[in-house]
């Protein structure tokens, strides 16, 4: 099983926007303890080219009005795979073939991961919540 640590609050404001896109699927790898180049890698998978680019520039939107700048963004406009790299906290955006082929989660199998379960109930409840 793997471990699961709790987030914390400054992570929320990254993933925010991409639960707002509703994306296929997001993890959130805390890899401090493993690599010296950031503290936590998001990994969100789209369900197409056009998601992908809508989920990236989204996030990129949502985090500059809070002022927060991206230190490099890559891919966004091919929507295979965007990366946006805000130093703390890499945000890698695939499509489903890229995202397997590529296989992060697997990659860092060892670092734990962070508990979003938080915001799956709150945005899951959002959506049944239609007025129906």
């Amino acid at each position: 099983m793997k471990n699961f640590v709790t987030i914390k609050d400054d992570l929320k404001k990254y993933l925010i926007p991409a639960f707002e896109r509703k994306a296929k699927s997001i993890t959130a790898i805390d890899v401090k303890q493993l690599t010296s180049y950031t503290d936590t890698l998001v990994i969100i998978e789209g369900n197409s080219q056009r998601q992908v680019t809508s989920i990236a520039e989204h996030l990129i939107k949502s985090l500059k009005d809070q002022e927060i700048k991206a230190i490099g963004i890559e891919g966004v406009k091919d929507g295979e795979w965007a990366l946006l790299d805000y130093g703390e906290v890499i945000i890698h955006i695939f499509k489903p073939e890229t995202k397997s082929f590529y296989d992060l989660e697997g990659l860092w199998a060892d670092a734990s991961r962070i508990d979003l379960s938080e915001f799956e109930v709150a945005y899951e409840s959002e959506e049944n919540d239609d007025g129906f």
